[in-house]
This record gives structure tokens, C-alpha cells and sequence, in this order.
């Protein structure tokens, strides 16, 4: 599924474990609930989407554009990030 168009998708609760997403467009996507366990979102735009109480174990987030994405009670252990587009996101439990 690299750089997929899933922009504005509902996702909500979806299992996309270990999913290559690599360069997908998941901008104002709904990924509420969605187990995404050890996927690659590796340079992915989720500008505006929710993750909102996802699994993001393990995920790959380095060069994500992760502006006014929103992360609440989401699970991020071991989840990587990088120092790229994270105006207005919002990480909180």
C-alpha cells in the first residue's frame, strides 16, 4: 500500500498490522481504533487525521507530516518519530 491515497478514508477500527504505508496520504483520514501495529508510515501525510486510542506500537513515523493529527490515548511504545511537522498535533492521555 505505499504512497496509497487514503485521504479523508474511514479506518476506523481497521487491522492493518505490519502494513507498508510508506508515502501514503492519510490527511484527515479517521484512524480511530485502528491497530497499527509495527506498520511503516515512513514520509506518510496525516495532516488532520485522528489516531485517537490506535495501536502505534512500534510504528515508523520518521519524516510523517503529522500537522493537527491527533494522538489521543493513542498506544505509542516504541514508536518512532522525527523532528518533522508536528504543529499543532496533539499527544495526550
Amino acid at each position: 500500500m505505499q504512497k496509497a491515497t487514503l485521504s479523508g478514508a474511514n479506518l476506523q477500527g481497521a487491522q492493518l498490522v505490519a502494513t507498508d504505508l510508506r508515502g501514503a496520504d492519510l490527511s484527515g483520514a479517521n484512524l480511530r481504533d485502528t491497530n497499527l501495529r509495527d506498520a511503516n508510515l515512513k514520509g506518510a501525510n496525516l495532516k488532520g487525521a485522528s489516531l485517537r486510542n490506535a495501536n502505534l506500537r512500534g510504528v515508523d513515523l520518521t519524516a510523517a507530516n503529522l500537522t493537527n493529527t491527533d494522538f489521543t490515548d493513542a498506544h505509542l511504545t516504541r514508536t518512532i518519530f522525527s523532528d518533522r511537522g508536528y504543529e499543532n498535533t496533539l499527544i495526550a492521555s
